[in-house]
């Protein structure tokens, strides 16, 4: 069975229907929603967009699955969550370095380090 064989089954029965009344809807056979259950055919674009729709669920979740497309989730927030911590540090270092070798005032170079730090936290508030 392929694997979107076995999400359209899982979907399909989450949803309390049956295969003819999925192919009803579909306006296709009840063996063909059979085979491309078993894995001996697959939908074609179409039809796995009219499936989306009967389902009410995303054209992606049908193709890779609801677990994939979760994980896909939490790397996508785990390397920007990454990416801020490293842009937040750099940035930080550079205003003090600079606004020390500018003014040879380490006061000034904090008050720039905050200033820094007010803008990412905006930055990650807005976005």
């Amino acid at each position: 069975m392929s694997s979107i064989g076995k999400t359209i089954k899982k979907v399909r029965a989450e949803k309390g229907m049956t295969q003819e009344q999925l192919a009803e809807r579909l306006h296709v056979t009840r063996q063909a929603v059979s085979n491309w259950e078993m894995g001996k055919t697959q939908p074609d674009v179409e039809t796995l967009s009219a499936m989306a729709e009967v389902f009410g669920v995303p054209v992606e979740e049908l193709i890779y699955g609801n677990a994939t497309h979760k994980e896909s989730k939490v790397v996508i927030e785990k390397t920007t969550e990454k990416g801020i911590d490293i842009g937040t540090a750099v940035g930080v270092a550079l205003a003090v370095v600079l606004s020390y070798s500018k003014w040879q005032s380490i006061g000034w170079a904090i008050v720039h380090g905050l200033l820094n730090w007010v803008y990412v936290i905006y930055y990650v508030i807005r976005y």
